[in-house]
């Protein structure tokens, strides 16, 4: 990653926030690295180095800074000119793929070969697979130190470190210090307890348009899932046969604050990885703003709605069904739809809360299952059972493949999904910037009217190629605009 020293260092000098989290500062004659919002003082252009990642820089031996916390840094997602396959890996990472598997096992999903994405990594990024992962650990347990009570054993395996050793032994090679020494308040330490209760601040780039986010989610909520109450987000959730609950609601500055309930702390990175999934927290508004402001019509309704954010998905399964029962109806209908399913195949809740009474069924429940008894057409039946299917047969179907057209195409092989289906897919779960469902009819209709002339959906798709690698975003200002 090239980085233009004299160019970050003017932006170190005035604390330009607008670079907050795309760079770090490394001192050389301290030996920490720095957020460009750093208060403290500026050192000299001579003993500065710049990282575009953390992880680089702590590779290169500096440590966290104590003051400015660059593991409280918005975190962007991959930069437009980074390589698919590295892009791919970051978010696999993020998911927890080095957590019980090699770099190797990584790069064989990604179709790649280990050397590779190892030379992709120190060229773009400038650390290894290894050292993303876990700076990403330390980071977040130094996130856990300070924002949370829980005894640093438990923040050591909530933080995805397989022992309290290698916990300890990490922190005092970076810090100096134990992690316990970090903690500055004298107050007692609170165990997350047997639900494994947890509250953390998950930091964005500004704006964001929580009450665009909340509509969006509050016209889909599934009954017995999810509920929205004010301004706070809560759904169900089940990862390894586990289950819990996740809770989102506006936090104190740029960040969402999340209360995850659930009984392995191990499982927090996932969590967190998954929520900022949800949340599209890797956004960055006024690059997208930039990339757009050729085209007046993206320009306009980027300026009425300058943070809105992709929804994710938190399941890639969950989303397929959804887009299956969603097709050629509304989205109350379709709502209704999935609420029976998940009453007939959802396993219920071991403690059900104010409602939320079921998780999502998974594919081995749903596959067998006489569908069309649910009140569906047997085509769309017919889909559901084949998407389940496929998914139990590909564990990974609804990862990130090595391209977004290889992704539509391993999801159109499945009987019944066809380009509009994988494409939304690929949006909302994949997590790809430039998916594109030019079929939609709800596209059309917003740019016919914002430009008063009539679209086909292959007319769309030509007008669409002037937003690219974005029309992710393209498509969702539209849709909000329709």
């Amino acid at each position: 990653m090239n980085l233009d020293h004299d160019a970050c260092y003017r932006a170190i000098s005035v604390r330009d926030a607008r670079y907050d989290g795309r760079f770090f500062t490394a001192v050389k004659t301290t030996g920490i690295y720095c957020r460009p919002v750093c208060p403290a003082r500026t050192p000299l252009s001579k003993n500065v180095a710049f990282f575009g990642t953390a992880a680089a820089a702590q590779e290169a031996g500096f440590h966290p800074c104590l003051r400015c916390r660059p593991e409280t840094a918005p975190e962007l997602g991959p930069a437009p000119d980074l390589p698919d396959g590295v892009a791919r890996a970051l978010g696999l990472i993020e998911l927890g793929a080095l957590d019980e598997a090699g770099v190797d096992a990584l790069a064989a999903r990604l179709g790649v070969g280990e050397r590779q994405l190892r030379r992709q990594f120190r060229q773009h990024l400038g650390a290894s697979p290894v050292a993303v992962a876990q700076t990403r650990r330390v980071l977040l347990a130094k996130q856990l130190i300070h924002e949370t009570h829980l005894p640093m054993a438990e923040i050591a395996f909530a933080s995805g470190f397989g022992s309290i050793r290698r916990f300890n032994e990490i922190f005092l090679t970076l810090f100096g210090r134990t992690p316990g020494d970090l903690r500055r308040s004298g107050q007692p330490d609170v165990p997350a307890g047997p639900r494994g209760e947890i509250q953390l601040l998950l930091r964005y780039r500004p704006p964001y348009d929580w009450e665009a986010m909340l509509a969006f989610l509050r016209l889909r909520a599934i009954p017995g899932i999810e509920r929205i109450d004010g301004s706070r987000y809560t759904r169900t959730i089940s990862l390894d046969g586990m289950q819990g609950t996740v809770s989102v609601q506006p936090g104190a500055g740029n960040a969402l604050q999340a209360t995850v309930r659930f009984p392995r702390l191990h499982a927090l990175p996932a969590i967190i990885a998954r929520l900022r999934r949800v949340f599209d927290l890797g956004s960055d508004p006024v690059a997208l703003a930039a990339q757009f402001s050729h085209d007046p019509v993206m320009a306009a309704l980027i300026a009425a709605r300058p943070g809105l954010r992709v929804p994710g998905a938190w399941d890639g399964f969950e989303l397929a069904m959804r887009a299956v029962l969603g097709q050629q109806i509304t989205v109350t209908a379709a709502i209704r739809l999935a609420g029976k399913l998940v009453a007939a195949h959802g396993a219920p809740m071991a403690q059900p809360e104010d409602g939320l009474t079921h998780v999502f069924p998974t594919p081995e429940a749903v596959a067998p299952a006489e569908l069309a008894v649910l009140g569906m057409p047997r085509s769309r039946a017919a889909t559901l059972s084949a998407v389940a299917a496929a998914a139990v047969a590909d564990p990974h179907l609804f990862d990130a493949s090595s391209s977004l057209d290889d992704a539509v195409k391993r999801l159109r092989a499945i009987r019944g999904i066809g380009e509009w289906t994988a494409q939304y897919i690929a949006l909302r779960c994949l997590r790809e910037p430039d998916a594109f469902p030019s079929a939609d009819i709800g596209l059309i209709r917003a740019l016919e009217k914002l430009e008063s002339r009539a679209y086909t959906p292959a007319q769309l798709l030509a007008r669409a190629e002037i937003w690219r690698p974005w029309r992710a975003y393209a498509a969702q200002h539209l849709w909000s605009a329709g």
